[in-house]
């Protein structure tokens, strides 16, 4: 990987959950939010620290560049930023906005480096949670200072449990997804926050997860420690995921056989 040490990044993501997340989530008022797009929220949280995240990993790696969700929203061309051949660190500065506006726990700090379009690194932490995840490509991942050895799901349809975010399929694959509720041990829309279901599948709290939307910030990190950890993180065609391609619908799965097994109930 670029040289850069893994700890310290792991540190500052930590750092920013804990002493601008946590604090705030208790005291946000209705000026501190506003809607971004239609059913999107952002809050002044997220701003805030994506600002810190920003110019702490700037220091971290000169000559590095960071591409910020919140950046992004305010100015689209940044994505192109994604494919360069230098280092590019892809930051979700609050996954799961809502929930945390909400007074959930299910939210998470994203960060993924990223060289040539591919993520080599990846941190999430759950600061409500306490807990933290950390990949390296070829490194395997870690659930804190723990490496993740992820079982095999099994071949067992109904002995799998999973979850779909419904939200932007169309009535099609919402009626696919319905069919295979009654098939396996299906959780529901999940916790709406690619950081939370991201590592419950590569530690095995869950076997699979269907998202439609493939925004970079959402998937880069989560999909990094997912393979490190045995899974396999693709499109319902069997395709592997790729950060630069934007085509939508894409499986999370505890491994390949688990991806064909449920991307075949779907099809």
């Amino acid at each position: 990987m670029t040289a850069v040490d893994v700890d310290e990044v792991a540190r500052l993501v930590r750092r920013v959950g804990e002493t601008v997340l946590l604090p705030r989530q208790a005291t946000l008022a209705a000026e501190d939010i506003e809607e971004k797009s239609p059913g999107e929220l952002v809050s002044a949280v997220d701003r805030e620290a994506e600002a810190v995240l920003t110019a702490e990993l700037l220091r971290l790696l000169p000559g590095s560049t960071v591409v910020g969700e919140e950046a992004c929203a305010a100015d689209p061309s940044l994505l192109r930023r994604i494919a360069s051949p230098t280092p590019v660190w892809l930051v979700d500065p609050l996954d799961g906005t809502t929930n945390y506006i909400n007074g959930s726990a299910d939210y998470a700090v994203m960060v993924a480096l990223l060289v040539g379009g591919e993520a080599v690194g990846a941190w999430i932490s759950r600061p409500a949670d306490d807990l933290h995840y950390v990949a390296e490509r070829g490194g395997g991942a870690c659930a804190g200072t723990t490496p993740i050895v992820r079982a095999p799901a099994g071949p067992e349809l109904a002995h799998l449990r999973g979850a779909a975010l419904t939200r932007f399929l169309d009535e099609e694959r919402q009626a696919a997804v319905a069919r295979l509720a009654g098939r396996v041990a299906y959780l529901g829309p999940g916790r709406v926050c690619a950081g939370i279901d991201y590592p419950m599948v590569a530690v095995g709290e869950q076997d699979f997860v269907l998202f439609w939307r493939t925004l970079p910030w959402d998937h880069a990190a989560g999909a990094l420690i997912v393979t490190e950890s045995g899974g396999y993180v693709g499109h319902l065609d069997g395709s592997t995921y790729a950060v630069v391609n934007p085509r939508p619908g894409l499986l999370v799965a505890a491994d390949r056989a688990t991806h064909r097994q449920i991307a075949d109930e779907l099809a």
